[in-house]
């Protein structure tokens, strides 16, 4: 019990993380253009705060006026690091262990939308394949999180929502740590074929959700169940 107490406490204040920057066909558009960053890479703890959605206090995030061209159907990155100046080899302390995950909001002004509210809805997830969480391979490939944007969505601007959930301290509720940021987007080329079902932002995630509450010590997790809407796909 002494040594998952000590793994659960590894780095819980100073190995946290931030989306800071997002690549669009291998150009990185730099540290927060275009992304709403905050200059503290605390999580969110609590699934019922409007700071869910797009971060916020006790993480106050700074605007931007950027927004970001991308085509229907492409993959970006969305960048993680654990401080606004960090290195590519200094992404999150690899205790936090947990699954990565982006949404979508269609709205009106990028720049204007807070984020929280009805709208949104699931475009990538990773969890865990029995062996390798899916913030570990972030970790592991030097930040890189890849999102496929999908072909069949409307043309317009979008919040993009990047998330990763640290895990290591999730036994009880609150413990699960929600890292998300958001990147304005003007997403181009989509067949508008697609009507994605869109969840409200607090609202996807309950503390009781097996995905958010979770010791993944012991017992050892073998089947874990990715919290959230289910996956829109084309």
């Amino acid at each position: 019990m002494k040594l998952l107490s000590l793994l659960a406490a590894v780095g819980t204040t100073t190995a946290h993380t931030i989306f800071v920057s997002l690549e669009v066909d291998g150009t990185n558009h730099g540290v927060s253009n275009g992304v709403r960053t905050p200059t503290y890479d605390g999580p969110i703890t609590d699934v019922s705060s409007s700071s869910l959605a797009c971060n916020g206090p006790p993480n106050p995030t700074t605007p931007t006026s950027t927004v970001i061209d991308v085509r229907a159907g492409s993959t970006v990155t969305a960048i993680w690091r654990h401080t606004l100046d960090s290195g590519p080899g200094n992404v999150m302390d690899p205790s936090h262990l947990g699954p990565t995950l982006a949404y979508l909001k269609k709205v009106g002004d990028a720049t204007s939308d807070a984020g929280p509210g009805d709208g949104w809805f699931k475009i990538q997830e990773d969890g865990f394949d029995g062996t390798t969480w899916g913030t570990s391979r972030v970790i592991n490939n030097a930040g890189k999180h890849q999102i496929k944007i999908p072909e069949c969505i409307e043309d317009g601007q979008y919040l993009l929502r990047a998330e990763m959930i640290a895990l290591h301290g999730a036994g009880t509720y609150p413990g699960a740590q929600f890292y998300m940021e958001c990147a304005q987007l003007n997403i181009v080329g989509g067949s508008g074929s697609g009507a994605p079902a869109t969840h409200a932002i607090p609202g996807i995630y309950k503390g009781s959700d097996p995905g958010v509450q979770i010791s993944i010590y012991y017992p050892p997790v073998t089947n874990y169940v990715i919290p959230g809407p289910k996956l829109f796909t084309c």
